[in-house]
């Protein structure tokens, strides 16, 4: 039940944006409500081999083949480190 004292805060889209959104949310005493049209979480950087619309909407999705020009260490969430035996 929620705690009529916080406020709510509407986040959308579970992606690589809302995932560290809904953190701070939760770090700074708010109540995030998160809107997402998948059923999964990842936004964009979810690949989808076959899936391609949600409800009648069409959704995007890297491709199988998507390489990002950046480092792991760039790209990671602060709390969830990247392995160093993980290639760059």
């Amino acid at each position: 039940m929620s705690d009529v004292s916080k406020k709510r805060v509407a986040i959308i889209g579970a992606g690589a944006s809302g995932l560290p959104s809904i953190r701070h949310a939760l770090l700074y005493d708010l109540e995030p409500v998160c809107f997402e049209l998948t059923n999964d979480i990842g936004g964009l950087w979810r690949y989808k081999e076959n899936e391609r619309s949600y409800k009648g909407l069409k959704v995007s999705s890297v491709m199988k083949s998507t390489v990002i020009n950046t480092s792991k260490e760039m790209t990671a969430y602060s709390d969830f480190p990247p392995k160093p035996e993980i290639a760059n």
